[in-house]
């Protein structure tokens, strides 16, 4: 009889273990399927923040591009608007330079005037 007991506790520890046994692979698949399903999960948004940067950078390089040329187109008005200002200054100086040579003449046919008219009044 005790020996039966014995027996039969020990069937019943085999089978609780087998049950035990069985309950922890379920556990370890699920804990597997759920890693992996995190894991796809996080490199579903790994992969689109990858794919962001990337266009980032495109985006970055074109705009870095359309800096320098217009830098470039800048600096080519900047001349543009130079030369220009060069040439109406110098404009100016012969407006001016026209100006005294005019008043010049003026004062010279004034003289020539007085001159004449001095003349006419007192011949030698």
């Amino acid at each position: 009889m005790l020996s039966s007991l014995v027996k039969e506790h020990q069937v019943r520890q085999g089978a609780k273990k087998e049950v035990q046994e069985a309950r922890k692979q379920e556990a370890l698949t699920a804990a597997n399927k759920l890693t992996e399903a995190l894991v796809d999960h996080l490199n579903v948004g790994v992969a689109q923040a990858y794919l962001n940067q990337k266009r980032l950078d495109s985006e970055a390089k074109l705009l870095h591009q359309s800096a320098t040329n217009f830098a470039k187109q800048t600096q080519s008005w900047l001349t543009v608007v130079e030369s220009f200002n060069t040439s109406l200054k110098e404009l100016g100086d012969i407006s001016g330079w026209a100006g005294a040579i005019h008043q010049d003449l003026r004062t010279v046919a004034s003289t020539l005037e007085y001159s004449a008219k001095v003349d006419q009044e007192h011949p030698e």
